[in-house]
């Protein structure tokens, strides 16, 4: 696989806590925080892959806009690539930057991309969220395969 055009930076995470996976947002704004209080198992990387001795899990969080989905691929471009260690990434949550159907060339987009990653979720637009409502209280039907394959994939059966 290619290298990116850029590359997120790979940190030591700031605690070494037992979360079950990390978000990493591959973008400002791409809703970690609010993925964070509606799917809970998962801590905020902060925008860059938290790597330490020990194996981490990771999911990449994009919006759907153009902008957004680039990053996504860069971001799996970089994992793919051979460029980040010591991590399983899991797959990439892509939520929606506007209500309504996304456009044909950024559902292209999204399907180009899903394809370098190990799962793909889409979280679609919640008009709640955007007006501050409490993401646990707000928590779409769509959440529901993100939360038993996170479930699935970090937790010992």
């Amino acid at each position: 696989m290619p290298r990116p055009e850029r590359a997120l930076p790979v940190a030591r995470p700031q605690s070494d806590t037992d979360d079950d996976w990390w978000w990493l947002g591959v973008h400002g704004g791409a809703g970690v925080t609010t993925l964070e209080q509606a799917v809970p198992g998962g801590r905020d990387a902060n925008r860059a892959w938290p790597v330490s001795a020990r194996s981490r899990s990771v999911v990449l969080v994009a919006r759907s806009s153009a902008n957004g989905i680039a990053a996504a691929q860069n971001a799996a471009q970089q994992w793919g690539s051979g460029m980040v260690t010591g991590v399983d990434l899991l797959g990439l949550v892509v939520v929606a930057d506007a209500p309504g159907r996304r456009p044909r060339i950024l559902q292209n987009l999204v399907r180009l991309v899903s394809g370098a990653v190990p799962r793909l979720w889409e979280i679609p637009w919640v008009e709640p969220w955007r007006l501050g409502g409490s993401p646990l209280e707000n928590i779409p039907k769509q959440c529901a395969p993100l939360v038993r394959d996170l479930t699935r994939l970090t937790r010992p059966t």
